[in-house]
């Protein structure tokens, strides 16, 4: 039954997310999207050969029609979400800027949505709800009071807010209308988990919260779908309220639909090119600048010093070289496996990698200092204390990646390809780019599932 809706801010978020199609966004907006479709599913192309997709894989024997990104086998479509979700966040190489990783747990929920829809779906559709989803990951995270607000209280983004981005991504899809567009979004709140407890030990926990946010954002849009209601006040401030729950002293609602259609959130998103969480990026930069500026090389470093705030001590500050999963929320590890390997890719973080006496013993020439003075998001302070006692500094407000710090072309290329040659063939991975460079033109985005068949159903590569 088509229910009337009201004028608050989740009610106008809902229109606009129910009406918005392809020819409403702007060029640049289309050329973004694309960008982090083709990221995100070559960080899954790798993160099929993660010990987390395989361990999923062999619990739930998914069984169904929807592809498992990277390998021969298929599940059903929340069961392909899930891992597929997992398989884009197992590597930290998903983008970031979002909900807090909006492809991760978007793109999974669409490429399942898109058995559900009864016709094909086709680019200009994907581009279209790719772009719903962002927006709306984005905009509940900034109205539940922001990044650091919401988890600095323990809870994870991705998690919590990208359930609602992705149901908002598969309503747009599914070509839900508005008042069903309403239902998927606050039905996803019922769906909404995730801890960052996982920060104080060598648990995998995190990698979940990206395909369990795929998961019940499509479960929701498929119950709206049917006429499942969701709760209509769950914005409001009352008992039980999404805000009132997530972050009581700090929300504004009105964030929901602040500037709709004239601010995109998709232009906020970051790439990431190291393989370790966001919070470590800028000193990794901090770290080459300063190397390239006085031409030393990083065996002349005799000390490093960081100065950072409570919140990226807390996230980041650890000086872990073990488990997968620790060493790539480490910030210690990734500067020191830039000086010993040259690089704080992927290729740095196989498990002789960790283990390397010489990454351990530089991190432990490291000494980490909490500035109270720093805001909960500032980027950190690195020192370079050189052999003959020289010293140099640097912080880089915004890393590789971002808008004011862009990856160029060949090097976003240069990442896709050496992701998805992980699962793919090199012809494969070449086919599977280049239909992704001309989305708009693909009639049925099945098509597009079908070029990610690959060879990732043994053993995993990183343990």
């Amino acid at each position: 039954m088509n229910r009337s809706l009201p004028d608050t801010p989740i009610d106008r978020l809902a229109r606009f997310v129910s009406a918005l199609d392809y020819d409403t966004l702007p060029s640049g907006v289309v050329a973004k999207a694309k960008i982090h479709i083709s990221d995100t599913l070559g960080a899954a192309l790798a993160g099929a050969r993660s010990t987390e997709f395989y361990i999923s894989v062999q619990a739930m024997r998914p069984a169904g029609r929807v592809r498992l990104w990277g390998t021969g086998l298929a599940g059903s479509g929340r069961d392909a979400a899930l891992v597929n979700g997992i398989a884009a966040h197992a590597f930290e190489l998903d983008d970031a800027g979002g909900c807090d990783h909006s492809g991760a747990v978007i793109l999974p929920a669409l490429f399942s949505a898109l058995h559900e829809a009864g016709r094909p779906i086709d680019g200009k559709r994907m581009i279209a709800a790719v772009v719903a989803g962002y927006d709306v990951g984005r905009r509940i995270l900034e109205a539940t009071g922001g990044y650091d607000a919401h988890n600095g209280l323990g809870w994870h983004s991705t998690g919590t807010c990208g359930t609602l981005a992705a149901a908002a991504a598969a309503a747009n899809l599914l070509g839900l209308d508005v008042t069903a567009t309403r239902d998927a979004i606050t039905l996803a709140t019922s769906f909404s988990s995730g801890l960052w407890a996982f920060i104080h030990d060598g648990s995998q926990a995190k990698k979940l919260h990206a395909g369990r946010a795929a998961e019940g954002g499509l479960l929701a849009a498929l119950l709206a779908a049917n006429g499942f209601a969701g709760p209509s006040r769950v914005f409001d401030e009352v008992w039980g309220g999404f805000f009132n729950a997530y972050n009581k002293s700090a929300c504004h609602p009105e964030l929901l639909a602040e500037s709709l259609g004239e601010v995109w959130k998709i232009n906020r998103a970051v790439l990431k090119p190291y393989a370790s969480c966001r919070g470590a990026h800028s000193a990794v930069d901090a770290l080459q600048d300063l190397l390239a500026e006085t031409g030393r090389e990083a065996g002349d470093i005799a000390r490093i010093d960081l100065r950072m705030s409570a919140m990226l001590k807390d996230m980041c500050g650890a000086k872990v070289g073990g488990a997968m999963a620790p060493t790539q929320m480490s910030l210690p590890y990734a500067l020191a496996a830039r000086c010993v390997f040259g690089t704080a890719g992927l290729e740095a973080y196989t498990e002789e990698c960790r283990n390397h006496p010489d990454v351990h013993a530089l991190m432990e020439k490291m000494a980490i200092a909490v500035d109270d003075a720093m805001g909960a998001m500032d980027e950190p302070i690195v020192t370079l204390t050189f052999g003959d006692g020289t010293q140099t500094d640097r912080m880089v407000p915004r890393a590789t990646g971002s808008a004011e710090r862009p990856m160029q072309p060949a090097a976003v290329e240069a990442k896709f390809r050496k992701l998805a040659g992980m699962s793919l063939t090199l012809d494969g991975g070449d086919t599977l780019l280049q239909a992704l460079g001309n989305l708009e033109q693909i009639e049925d985005c099945t098509e597009i599932e079908a070029l990610m068949a690959g060879h990732a159903d043994s053993t995993p590569t990183f343990r």
